[in-house]
């Protein structure tokens, strides 16, 4: 079968690759969408960040050549011996997340977690064997390319409830990439009042417009925090820090009304310094988030099927996995008005 195959920053290859064996708890899904996610333009870029390269991943058992691809949806082909609840024509929705399962369902992600598609193969493939306890069956009259979006929309709507966001509040996010304009949609579901977006792109910032978002702000143009206390005076109930850099990262706090809650949701790739001054001085309240719990990604599937939680906008372009570099990757890279690209791997538009 076709895959993308990771073997280093820049070196991603197209190329034909065994399926390996089904293991009695898996079932063989037939790919039919797959989102290219940010922290896979990270490990295109530069990684590995995520992907094993001196071992096998202790949780997956995967090393580099890896198969990218963690953001998919399908329909399941064969069972193995010991699959229960899943049979062959189930639509399902893969969450991508494995975790040593020794803890609340809340916390059980920060006790150490892989994902399926960064350390094992995953879904740039026109299949995969992913076990059942990782499948979310989804209606047969569900499209399929919004099934892959339901791992994305997971991580906001974990944001929105590790913020503790609640009905009518005031949000803020700096950021409108995919994830920051799903953050957007998420607080919209959640009874936000007003939801006001900054980032430099105006492509980015039209799109988040219409994902949820009431008002934006490019940064380039104004000084978001100004403008921000402009429309909502006095700051945001809550924010969200989208973007991974030392300048939002301040601004969301500025941002934020005394006693709020800023919430880290982007993955920084170096660190930065702040003035722990800008939080005494106001109470407000930093907090933090990494993907989702198995709860949360159940909830964000039931919202989206059943159309609470809106993220069809949040796609903008669908390529085939030939072009998954080229038009993938490289346009992620250059062109800001990119949000998420999905690969057709089966061919059809389901």
């Amino acid at each position: 079968m076709k895959a993308a195959v990771w073997h280093g920053a820049k070196d991603i290859r197209v190329k034909d690759v065994d399926l390996k064996p089904l293991q009695d708890n898996e079932v063989t899904v037939k790919v039919a969408w797959t989102g290219i996610c940010g922290t896979d333009l990270h490990e295109y870029l530069e990684g590995p960040v995520y992907v094993p390269t001196e071992g096998p991943d202790p949780l997956l058992g995967g090393q580099a050549p890896i198969t990218l691809g963690h953001e998919f949806a399908g329909v399941i082909e064969r069972i193995g011996k010991k699959v229960t609840n899943y049979q062959v024509g189930d639509h399902v929705a893969i969450n991508p997340t494995v975790t040593n399962a020794d803890r609340p369902s809340d916390i059980d992600v920060y006790s150490g977690y892989s994902f399926i598609g960064l350390a094992s193969d995953g879904g740039f493939a026109s299949h995969a064997n992913i076990p059942e306890d990782n499948l979310v069956r989804l209606p047969k009259n569900f499209p399929l390319r919004l099934g892959a979006v339901i791992e994305p929309a997971a991580v906001a709507v974990q944001a929105i409830k590790r913020n503790g966001l609640t009905f009518g509040q005031n949000v803020a996010i700096f950021g409108a990439g995919p994830i920051g304009c799903l953050v957007a949609a998420a607080a919209k579901a959640a009874g936000a009042n007003r939801i006001i977006i900054c980032d430099l792109s105006p492509q980015r910032l039209a799109k988040a417009l219409e994902l949820g978002a009431t008002d934006t702000i490019n940064s380039g143009e104004q000084d978001p925090v100004q403008r921000i206390k402009e429309l909502v005076p006095g700051g945001v109930d809550a924010s969200f820090e989208v973007a991974g850099v030392q300048v939002t990262f301040n601004q969301a706090i500025l941002a934020t009304k005394p006693l709020g809650t800023m919430t880290l949701v982007s993955i920084f790739g170096h660190p930065i310094e702040f003035n722990p001054m800008i939080l005494t001085n106001t109470g407000v309240k930093i907090t933090s988030t990494i993907a989702y719990s198995q709860a949360t990604f159940l909830e964000t599937a039931e919202l989206i099927t059943k159309g609470s939680l809106q993220v069809e906008p949040v796609i903008t372009k669908e390529i085939p996995l030939d072009d998954i570099v080229t038009d993938g990757f490289e346009a992620l890279t250059t062109d800001k008005s990119q949000a998420k690209i999905l690969v057709n791997l089966d061919g059809l538009n389901n």
